[in-house]
């Protein structure tokens, strides 16, 4: 897969990408302890034509609840000044609605696999910022990462029923979100993980 976004920082195949430190085969094996299967992937891409429409308000939903939190928000402002950086917020917004697709489109192959981790180093000390050329805090601290798994996926629920799917359809989906959104988490947390003990 190649990038074929115009978003900045957008480097989902890009042909200088760094290769995962891990396998695919790994990843397979990362996938059973989550116990995520095919019918996980399916319930991924079942939700993404009813995301789709309303992505914009589900970074609204996102970006308010950071907003709300001092000690997420700062990691996107002016260190001196507090201030939040405008344009460091939405470039991010920009490549965090299309995480949203790339989720969804639940598309693991090594392209997937590579950005990942790029993802991963760019929340770390080893990139923060360097994406953007801004100057905010140098870390997102791995807790943060963790943590933020539960906000961003239970969310999601009222949009997935706004089709007026089933509940048990509902459910599948957000589940499935849930389970992808761990196994991406786990593999941002690479940087942040002494060597050989990932």
């Amino acid at each position: 897969m190649t990038n074929q976004t115009a978003i900045p920082g957008y480097t989902y195949g890009a042909a200088d990408l760094a290769r995962a430190p891990i396998s695919l085969d790994d990843f397979e094996t990362m996938k059973k302890s989550v116990t995520f299967g095919e019918d996980d992937a399916e319930a991924l891409r079942a939700s993404a034509p009813i995301l789709e429409p309303h992505i914009e308000e589900i970074l609204d939903v996102w970006y308010g609840f950071v907003g709300s939190q001092p000690h997420l928000v700062r990691h996107f402002c002016d260190p001196t000044t507090g201030a939040p950086l405008e344009g460091y917020l939405n470039a991010v917004r920009r490549r965090f609605g299309q995480w949203i697709r790339d989720t969804a489109a639940a598309n693991y192959d090594q392209a997937w696999l590579d950005y990942q981790f790029e993802i991963g180093r760019r929340h770390h000390s080893s990139g923060k910022n360097t994406t953007d050329g801004v100057e905010a805090s140098p870390l997102i601290p791995l807790r943060d990462l963790i943590l933020l798994t539960y906000p961003i996926t239970a969310t999601l629920k009222p949009f997935l029923g706004r089709t007026g799917a089933p509940p048990e359809e509902i459910e599948r989906m957000q589940q499935a979100w849930l389970k992808s959104v761990l196994l991406q988490v786990t593999l941002w947390s690479h940087p942040y993980v002494r060597g050989g003990e990932f």
